[in-house]
C-alpha cells in the first residue's frame, strides 16, 4: 500500500488540494475557534478525513493516491494519527509526504487561535518530529530541498 510511486499518479495533486475538503461538514464554530477545541470538538474535527474520502469517493480522477491522501494525511508514522491509526509504511507514500507540507503550511500560517511559526521554528519542529509524527527519509527529502521550499513561500507571501 505505502509503495506507489506519487510522481506517476496524477490523482496525487488533486489529492493535496482537496485534501480538507471535508471541512466543509465541520461546523464553523469548530474551525474557526480561537482557543483550544474540547475533546468532543477535536474528535468531530478528526471526521474530516473520512467526509472528505467519502464526498469525493465517486470522482474519477481521484481514485488511487488521491483520495489515499485525503483520507490518510494526518496519520502519523508511529501509528497515533487519525482516521486508522496507520504507522509507517502501511501508510500511502502520498499523504506520508503531505503530512509534512501541511504541516509547513499549517506551522507557518497565521490561525484564530495563535500566530504564525517562524520558518525556522517550524523546520525545527518538523525535523523534532522525524520518526515520530513524520516519516524520516520524508524529512530527509524535506531539508535537502528546503533552500527551494523557503524561496517559494518567500515569493508568495511578497506577492
Amino acid at each position: 500500500m505505502g509503495n506507489t510511486d506519487v510522481s506517476k499518479d496524477p490523482s496525487s495533486a488533486y489529492g493535496f488540494l482537496l485534501h480538507d475538503v471535508g471541512k466543509i461538514g465541520i461546523p464553523d464554530g469548530i474551525l474557526q475557534k480561537p482557543g483550544p477545541l474540547s475533546p468532543a470538538e477535536r474528535r468531530r474535527m478528526q471526521t474530516h478525513t473520512v467526509l472528505g474520502e467519502a464526498m469525493l469517493s465517486g470522482v474519477a480522477f481521484l481514485q488511487g493516491e488521491g483520495l489515499k491522501i485525503v483520507r490518510s494525511h494526518h496519520e502519523r508514522w508511529d501509528g497515533r494519527g487519525y482516521p486508522d491509526e496507520l504507522a509507517r509504511d502501511e501508510i500511502p507514500v502520498g499523504a506520508r509526504i503531505f503530512a509534512v507540507a501541511d504541516a509547513l503550511d499549517a506551522m507557518t500560517s497565521h490561525r484564530p487561535y495563535r500566530r504564525a511559526m517562524s520558518w525556522e521554528s517550524a523546520r525545527a519542529e518538523i525535523l523534532d518530529q522525524s520518526g515520530r509524527q513524520f516519516d524520516p527519509m520524508i524529512v530527509e527529502a524535506f531539508v535537502a530541498i528546503e533552500p527551494e521550499l523557503f524561496e517559494i513561500r518567500r515569493e508568495l507571501a511578497a506577492a
